[in-house]
């Protein structure tokens, strides 16, 4: 019991892995649009890195298909999307060829061709108990500073849902413009939550920028 102890924290005292707050880390890649620096195609935006299992696979094409026809939604909040699977450029040309003339839509946004997996691993994008070889369905949120915000993984069986990863977006983006929280289930345009007092003094005061106090901790508005 001891030695499998021992091991456990071993494996995970040595894992190097990415956490909220990180730096994301830069690279270069061969994508779909083209050879490009993440640091550069991103420069003063935020931006969304996405792994998928594989090129020509039922649950990846319903979602490419869904950040293709939200490609709009995303340009408007400044996002730049790229997304990423161990497959060859090939792979993804003719995969992406074939998805635009099945469902009618257009994939702008650059595919990564990771076939040496160096950029799945330094994003930890691979999950070994569950694939040695394919990047489950992460998600990260790097803001314009490119620090990680946001981040997230799918089991290969579920797809994403596209709605909510807009959601965090709007909410990301509202907080750090604000200094403000956002309250379960927000939507944009709801109020948000104003930072609780410091002080006992502060809690004791009149929060005159509120518009709705359901405690002296919990103050919202709307911005």
């Amino acid at each position: 019991m001891a030695e499998n102890t021992e091991e456990f924290i071993n494996e995970y005292t040595i894992c190097n892995c990415l956490k909220l707050g990180d730096k994301a880390p830069d690279f270069d890649a061969v994508t779909t649009n083209g050879n490009i620096n993440f640091y550069d195609y991103k420069r003063g935006n935020w931006a969304l890195l996405f792994s998928h299992p594989g090129d020509f696979t039922p649950v990846c094409s319903t979602e490419f298909v869904a950040f293709a026809q939200n490609q709009e939604e995303f340009d408007k909040r400044g996002v730049k999307l790229i997304g990423l699977s161990v497959d060859s450029i090939h792979s993804h040309i003719a995969w992406l060829r074939d998805l635009e003339k099945a469902f009618d839509v257009e994939i702008k946004f650059p595919v990564i061709a990771d076939l040496s997996a160096e950029i799945a691993n330094l994003y930890g994008m691979i999950h070994p108990s569950i694939s040695d070889i394919q990047a489950v369905r992460t998600v990260f949120i790097i803001d314009p500073d490119n620090i990680i915000r946001y981040m997230v993984a799918y089991p290969q069986s579920v797809g994403r849902n596209i709605n909510e990863i807009l959601r965090t977006l709007d909410a990301l983006i509202v907080v750090s413009k604000n200094n403000v929280a956002t309250p379960a289930d927000w939507q944009d345009g709801q109020p948000v939550i104003i930072p609780p007092p410091k002080t006992l003094q502060e809690s004791e005061k009149d929060r005159n920028d509120a518009e709705e106090c359901l405690t002296w901790y919990l103050c919202k508005k709307k911005i």
